[in-house]
């Protein structure tokens, strides 16, 4: 298969994710501004999965750019990561309409935390498959360790959960942030 096309794929799964997710956002029946007011926490929700799905299209584009040769397992391990990805309109919408409560928080992180295993997965079997440079090996190592990371800081936003709800939402979206940019090590790596 060519890489391109796996790509192509992903990419139109990935835009189907955010398309059911912004339909949840249900219209009010009236056309005053106050109306808008008890969708705040669907909205807000809504904002955080956008931010998460645009995460992973812009790094799971970045990682693509290093296969050279797309083998099974690097198709199904690609499709493992969409298949947790396509789980998170049901988290985003749950969490949203029950205002952050804690079980729904709760199983918003393990979704997250979920689907950055298979992001990992994705990239062990690609690096697997591929022969890289020292240069790019370290790169997707420092990859690895802030894969890591996230999973720990997931870990501590559920637990968080029992005590505020806030501070998991701060803490999920610490990792968001810590993810924003693909790593530039890989860009400089490709280059060399």
């Amino acid at each position: 298969m060519n890489k391109s096309r796996l790509e192509a794929f992903s990419d139109g799964v990935i835009a189907i994710i955010i398309t059911i997710m912004v339909l949840e956002i249900k219209t009010p029946h009236s056309a005053e501004w106050k109306d808008l007011l008890p969708l705040y926490p669907v909205a807000l929700s809504y904002i955080l999965s956008f931010i998460y799905v645009a995460i992973y299209w812009g790094n799971h584009h970045h990682l693509l750019h290093t296969v050279k040769k797309v083998t099974p397992s690097i198709i199904w391990a690609n499709a493992h990561l969409l298949f947790w990805l396509s789980l998170i309109p049901f988290a985003t919408a749950w969490m949203g309409e029950n205002h952050f409560a804690a079980h729904t928080v709760i199983v918003y992180a393990i979704f997250l935390m979920l689907v950055g295993g298979a992001f990992a997965i994705l990239q062990f079997t690609i690096v697997k498959s591929n022969p890289y440079s020292a240069e790019m090996q370290v790169a997707l190592k420092r990859q690895q360790r802030k894969a890591l990371l996230s999973v720990t800081i997931y870990l501590v936003a559920i637990g968080t959960t029992f005590v505020n709800t806030a501070i998991s939402g701060v803490l999920i979206f610490l990792v968001a942030v810590l993810w924003f940019i693909p790593d530039k090590n890989i860009a400089k790596a490709l280059e060399a």
